[in-house]
């Protein structure tokens, strides 16, 4: 039996529909400006977020560290949310590209006002300069948490009043507008720019795109060079997430259901504790009391399904467009059996 892959959204597979996009997609080389497939996806993304312009990217790390290197100078700090992207998966790269440090607002991704401002430093010149807010939406390590978008605006309002530029990292953005119903532009409109990235729970292999001022943009498109972004007949890889985002960016609300089934199939699992109300959109986080990670997610995979852990004790479940309903429901079986097997005698 295939085994149920929980471990990201990021494992889906193109659908044959997709796949006929990409194999028919009008191709040029998009160093000279000359791939049609890239520039109708930049325009799209443009149009989504109410933006000038968008950029395709080969990864959401590119186009984060793109947007630090746009609104920064070496030696500044960024303020970001406890687990943020930029601080936890892209390697190191704000320090080593842009030359920045980062300064943790809040707890569990998400903050207010009082804590962005005990982060934003004083005008001397020994200190950093505080240049940069940088939020998450949603929140990978918060669980898929939504940054509700009255706290958004509160926060990017206050951040800007400080004289702090404003980077929304939306690689789920998309999830976000579908569990809240705010739209994506009203998002976006409380950053300067923005990443969304295609190949998470829109299903496409690769890229993702930053948005925002043309002549922020303009500026972005030398330092995607600069970074070995600059790709040649990408259309074929943009046609991917054009399909993406007109056919399967409707059904994310199944994603949402699949991940709450998972969730109360796993409440009262002993040793697990998981909070539905928590859970906003496609993540399921699941603390273990008794076990640690690493043995249950030996053991699941024994039981037909894959899993990650974000902490020694923590678990991290995914849905996406590969897990159907039927499949949530199994999977919450196997992780409860998985669990209860590995419990200490």
């Amino acid at each position: 039996m295939v085994p149920i892959d929980l471990r990201s959204d990021t494992v889906t597979r193109p659908t044959p529909a997709m796949r006929q996009a990409m194999a028919s997609a009008e191709v040029g080389d998009d160093v000279y400006g000359e791939d049609p497939t890239v520039q109708e996806l930049e325009r799209r993304v443009a149009e989504l977020l109410g933006k000038e312009r968008a950029l395709f990217v080969p990864s959401g790390t590119m186009a984060n560290q793109i947007a630090l290197l746009l609104h920064t100078r070496r030696g500044d700090e960024v303020v970001i949310g406890e687990g943020t992207h930029c601080a936890e998966y892209e390697s190191g790269a704000a320090a080593a590209l842009s030359g920045v440090q980062l300064a943790v607002a809040g707890t569990g991704g998400l903050f207010d006002v009082a804590e962005l401002e005990a982060k934003i430093r004083p005008g001397a010149y020994w200190l950093p300069r505080t240049s940069l807010l940088v939020v998450e939406n949603t929140h990978n390590r918060g669980g898929g948490r939504v940054f509700p978008l009255a706290r958004l605006r509160a926060v990017t309002d206050h951040a800007r009043a400080r004289g702090l530029a404003v980077h929304l990292d939306g690689a789920r953005l998309w999830n976000a507008a579908a569990a809240s119903g705010v739209s994506l532009e009203d998002f976006a409109r409380t950053a300067d720019t923005v990443s969304v990235c295609f190949s998470k729970g829109l299903g496409a292999p690769v890229g993702s795109a930053l948005a925002g001022p043309r002549d922020l943009l303009e500026r972005a498109v030398r330092l995607r060079r600069m970074l070995g972004g600059a790709m040649r007949q990408s259309g074929v890889l943009a046609a991917a997430a054009l399909f993406a985002l007109e056919h399967q960016r409707a059904r994310l609300a199944e994603d949402h259901d699949h991940a709450q089934l998972l969730a109360r199939g796993l409440q009262g699992v002993p040793g697990a504790r998981v909070d539905p109300a928590r859970v906003d959109t496609n993540i399921v986080n699941i603390e273990l009391d008794g076990p640690s990670a690493e043995p249950v997610i030996a053991r699941a995979r024994e039981l037909g399904v894959l899993i990650s852990s974000i902490a020694p004790r923590f678990l991290r479940a995914v849905t996406h467009l590969d897990v159907s309903r039927e499949a949530a429901t199994r999977a919450a079986a196997a992780l409860g059996a998985a669990i209860t097997d590995c419990q200490p005698r």
